[in-house]
């Protein structure tokens, strides 16, 4: 996977564990459970107020659901998932996503149809002339 300058983005971690524990799950290597070398910080969040303010905490149970946020450059959530404790992320939908979210920026009379991928057709956000694209497919 290329680095996130290469995609013109920051990548950020953010969880409610301690700094100690952060440490500790970037100095246990990946096959072993851990976190391994990572390419982006990781924040700390145990006061929770930024899980509280982007709606991941579950308040009785002191814990964060598992939360990813695409922002865009204006400080805007353009896309977001929030999965419950035992569901992972993928990776390569993120990456999708992101992809389609930095295109329709630069082409902001186009949309993403779903599981739009680069150099793939996008389609007009019309109902007539997004029978181009359907007729397409």
């Amino acid at each position: 996977m290329q680095n996130s300058r290469s995609w013109n983005t920051q990548v950020l971690g953010v969880s409610v564990d301690s700094v100690f524990s952060h440490l500790a799950w970037v100095q246990t290597d990946r096959k072993s459970g851990g976190l391994g070398d990572l390419n982006y910080p990781l924040v700390s969040d145990v006061t929770k107020s930024i899980s509280k303010s982007f709606g991941v905490l579950i308040p009785d149970q002191g814990i964060a659901l598992r939360g990813l946020f695409i922002i865009d450059k204006e400080g805007v959530i353009q896309h977001s998932t929030i999965n419950n404790l035992g569901i992972g992320r993928s990776v390569d939908e993120t990456m999708r996503t992101l992809q389609a979210l930095q295109y329709i920026q630069e082409n902001p009379d186009e949309v993403c149809p779903a599981g739009w991928k680069p150099g793939e057709k996008s389609m007009k956000p019309d109902p007539k002339l997004s029978k181009e694209y359907f007729s397409a497919i």
